[in-house]
């Protein structure tokens, strides 16, 4: 069983690297994509502030009352609402200068953050204490700022294995099926389960080289932020390019036509690149909206890397996310396995 295996293996391997343009294609993009946009987001970015406020019921969705302080009828900053149950996440933000200032008004409360390195907490904060409003108490926050750059490379690096893991394993799955390579893999001891074996392995490793690879490049010149352990992150890709590769053997399981196989792979990755928080993040934006991208692989999977980068998460933390894509995974490819045929008949 094992030599079956890793002979397909060998083959489908060796069939991807003899292929200088698509693994040429799956070296360059990202690292364009990450040079490219470290280049345009290289500046100063735009002159907005931005302060989290924290009030008695407060709605994430509901902009914070102006009657509360005076220093919220100040005009040019963007107050917005942040839950009491999220006060420590916010607090983060403030730290990694993704946003200016955190006020919490609750009774009881009345005090602020502001970081000390950031210009911009420096001038929202002789702002607040010439208010004529109820003086804060000041807490301080420590951090480096973070890049987009540091943001969004997980986002293009998922991207990256989002096509190369459905595309590269479905479609292919399905040119075999179309050209009557898979009947004549079907009349020798092969099975189906070792052939769906050799495939996913195969994708897994190139995959995951690949993308190492990229990141380790990338990061000898942009130097990302990284509060967490990389042993985390490599699970995260492991286990994340697993599920994504399971995707696609659940699509080409019983396809035959390559126009088909296409066109249902892109009504796929177009959604969870849109949804999954690869360009943009999600928060804020309609709750529908949230909870559907919940559906995508790719959304757990750049939120645990993020959390893992960004936030120096543990594997404790980001357990939720590791779960549901072993959940998706069994199921992807249980299923795939279960429907799968050999012929296009």
């Amino acid at each position: 069983m094992m030599q079956r295996i890793w002979a397909t293996f060998y083959a489908r391997s060796l069939e991807f690297v003899r292929d200088r343009s698509t693994l040429g294609w799956n070296l360059i993009l990202p690292v364009a994509l990450v040079f490219g946009l470290a280049f345009v987001f290289s500046g100063e970015g735009q002159p907005l502030f931005k302060v989290g406020v924290v009030a008695e019921n407060t709605s994430v969705e509901a902009k914070p009352n102006p009657a509360l302080h005076p220093f919220l009828q100040i005009a040019h900053v963007d107050f917005y609402s942040v839950p009491a149950d999220t006060v420590d996440a916010a607090v983060r933000k403030v730290g990694r200068h993704q946003a200016d200032m955190l006020l919490d008004l609750r009774a009881g409360k009345m005090h602020y953050w502001v970081n000390g390195d950031s210009q911009k907490g420096y001038f929202l904060e002789q702002l607040l204490q010439g208010s004529s409003g109820a003086k804060l108490g000041k807490q301080s926050v420590q951090g480096e700022q973070i890049r987009y750059v540091d943001w969004v490379v997980p986002g293009i690096l998922g991207m990256n294995i989002m096509f190369s893991c459905l595309f590269g394993v479905g479609f292919v799955i399905v040119r075999y099926r179309k050209s009557g390579y898979l009947k004549r893999l079907n009349a020798t001891p092969l099975s189906a389960t070792e052939f769906l074996l050799a495939q996913i392995f195969s994708r897994l490793v190139l995959v995951v080289l690949v993308t190492t690879v990229v990141f380790a490049g990338t990061n000898l010149f942009m130097h990302f932020t990284m509060e967490g352990s990389y042993l985390n992150l490599l699970l995260v890709l492991v286990l994340g390019a697993f599920t994504l590769i399971s995707l696609s053997l659940l699509v080409a399981a019983r396809v035959s036509s390559e126009e088909l196989a296409g066109g249902l792979l892109n009504l796929l990755t177009w959604p969870m690149m849109v949804l999954s928080g690869v360009w943009f993040s999600m928060e804020g934006t309609n709750p529908f909206m949230q909870a559907l991208s919940q559906l995508s692989p790719l959304t757990h999977m750049l939120t645990a890397a993020r959390a893992i980068m960004l936030d120096g998460a543990n594997l404790a933390a980001i357990s939720t996310h590791l779960l549901v894509l072993a959940g998706m995974s069994v199921v992807f490819l249980a299923v795939g396995a279960y429907t799968f045929k050999w012929t296009a008949e």
